[in-house]
């Protein structure tokens, strides 16, 4: 708890505009390979008559279209983030989900920042000088360099070394 009052997360830890937009192209490659899986195994499980209501009722339909595809990114965000505070987007870029206090953000932060991506224009909401988007912000969560952070952490745990030795 001391060191949560001493470690802030300030924005030369941030992830830079091309490591966000690096996440959101591999997460969206990622989510539409979900999606074509998912149609598989619904053709090969339940057969071509189930197959074919799922079609109707659900890739045909704008508003059923929009729930599986945002069922598919609440589902993909949440167990990946939960679980790892990672995506395999920030796997490859070599960032990570954080809160303030450069800790792994709790299961409703993550909740309200998957349901936030949610919200019409969210991409835009990188525009300007620092890369924090509306789900980032709204969910009191930050996308850091996992290398950036794990040097702060060591300045900030040595500093505290120092003093507590004096």
């Amino acid at each position: 708890m001391e060191q949560q009052n001493q470690f802030a997360i300030t924005p030369d830890l941030l992830a830079t505009h091309v490591q966000r937009f690096l996440n959101l192209i591999v997460d969206t490659f990622v989510q539409v390979l979900l999606f074509f899986v998912v149609l598989v195994v619904v053709e090969v499980v339940k057969g071509p008559a189930v197959n074919q209501a799922f079609q109707n009722y659900v890739l045909i339909n704008p508003v059923g279209q929009y729930t599986f595809v945002s069922s598919i990114a609440l589902l993909y965000y949440n167990i990946s983030e939960v679980i790892f505070a990672r995506t395999i987007g920030k796997l490859l870029t070599k960032t990570v989900v954080v809160d303030a206090f450069g800790m792994p953000p709790s299961h409703q932060m993550i909740m309200v920042r998957s349901i936030c991506r949610l919200i019409p224009f969210n991409s835009f909401s990188f525009i300007g000088i620092i890369p924090r988007g509306w789900h980032d912000s709204l969910s009191k969560t930050y996308v850091v360099s996992i290398t950036l952070l794990e040097e702060k952490r060591r300045e900030v745990q040595s500093s505290k070394n120092n003093t507590s030795e004096e």
